[in-house]
């Protein structure tokens, strides 16, 4: 018998994810105008910095634990398997909450030769020490994504992103309008805070899983199979992560601040949108794909219904963003990032080819082959962090945008 089409259910959590990534766009672009305005492109391109090297060392103390959760308790709960989501869940919350301690332990020990090699100022190891904070509360924060991922709570997502946006948004610029630069720090660390107390919130309201006590050994398994892989899924996120903050690191030592924060502003403009037409699929595509990856023909059609949905979606979004992107970037920003307009703009190119292959990448997460997602992810990054090295001193900041296309 054939299959119905998932289009249905593609574009109602489309929606649902959407209207949500809609509604932090909007609230994060008043965020970064409150920034920009108030601090400049320095600002932008500090602040921008901070939130790397918090999430970078989230990266390595999660281990890929979130990734891994996602999948393990996706599978077990279309299964119908209680018992085996008790088990995940109880071993994702240990192990993350052992990792978020660590995790904060080692980043705040490692603050100044952080600061020498990052920063080139050992007088900000100070402020990196506080950052450490951010590291434990983003890794607390990624098992409870990962549990309603798993478990496919959409709409608790949506509300969840929603809301804490918001929070942070409020106390954030008031922080920056209260100290101006000295309140970076607070800017930085209020939205994973206010992510882990909604996370908390409604993951609370779970309906529990009515099981016997999970005896250790279950869950040590657990943890050897969410490690085994979770390494790969870490790996490959973590070189992401390096070699953009090796990129930012770069512009911020070779041509300063400014030109970070030109870089910064475009980046954030094409991951904002990006992340409007394809939020969905981490928190519904992926539960529903690697719940049905045996079965070749049905995750094949449901690859090619995702592909064509997010063409559909994307193709107007990104024809108005090309077109409109001098008035867009000065209404959002300032005057003062005119390169941020020729980096965005090769930047919608290369978006074009992510929108295209993002549901392909999906099925390497749902069929557990991390090797082949950690070559993938190690090329593509690599290649771009040594084309922005090769071409910035020809091309300057406007090479970011070209090496992101190639």
């Amino acid at each position: 018998m054939t299959q119905p089409s998932s289009h249905r259910q593609i574009l109602r959590s489309s929606t649902i994810i959407g209207g949500s990534s809609l509604a932090n766009i909007i609230i994060g672009l008043l965020r970064t105008k409150a920034v920009a305005v108030l601090l400049g492109p320095a600002g932008i391109g500090l602040v921008a910095l901070f939130n790397q090297l918090v999430y970078t060392a989230a990266v390595i103390a999660t281990l890929g634990l979130a990734n891994a959760g996602t999948r393990q308790i996706a599978e077990a709960h279309s299964l119908g398997d209680q018992a085996v989501v008790a088990t995940a869940r109880r071993a994702l919350f240990w192990g993350t909450l052992l990792l978020a301690f660590l995790g904060t332990a080692l980043f705040w020990a490692l603050r100044v030769p952080l600061a020498i090699l990052v920063l080139g100022d050992a007088d900000q190891a100070g402020a990196l020490g506080w950052l450490a904070l951010g590291v434990g509360l983003t890794v607390a924060c990624a098992s409870q994504t990962a549990l309603l991922t798993g478990l496919r709570r959409i709409g608790d997502i949506a509300r969840i992103n929603v809301v804490a946006a918001l929070i942070s948004t409020v106390i954030g610029v008031a922080a920056l309008w209260a100290w101006g630069e000295r309140g970076i720090l607070i800017y930085v660390l209020v939205a994973p805070l206010a992510m882990l107390a909604m996370g908390h919130l409604y993951v609370a309201r779970l309906p529990m899983v009515e099981t016997a006590s999970t005896p250790l050994s279950q869950i040590a398994a657990q943890w050897q199979t969410l490690v085994r892989l979770g390494g790969a899924f870490m790996g490959a996120t973590l070189m992401v992560s390096l070699g953009h903050l090796l990129v930012r690191s770069l512009l911020q030592r070779e041509l300063g601040p400014e030109a970070l924060g030109q870089f910064q502003a475009a980046w954030a403009l094409s991951m904002t949108y990006f992340g409007l037409v394809l939020g969905a699929m981490a928190t519904d595509y992926y539960p529903r794909l690697t719940a049905s990856i045996q079965d070749h023909v049905s995750a094949n059609r449901l690859v090619n219904e995702q592909t064509e949905v997010a063409l559909l979606l994307a193709g107007p979004l990104l024809l108005v963003i090309l077109a409109l992107t001098p008035w867009v970037v000065r209404l959002l920003y300032s005057a003062q990032f005119g390169d941020t307009v020729v980096i965005l703009r090769w930047q919608v190119l290369g978006d074009v080819l992510k929108v295209a292959s993002w549901p392909l990448g999906y099925v390497l997460l749902a069929a557990s082959a991390g090797r082949t997602y950690l070559l993938s992810e190690s090329f593509t990054i690599g290649l771009f962090v040594v084309l922005v090295w090769l071409g910035l001193p020809w091309l300057g900041v406007q090479v970011t945008g070209i090496a992101f296309v190639l």
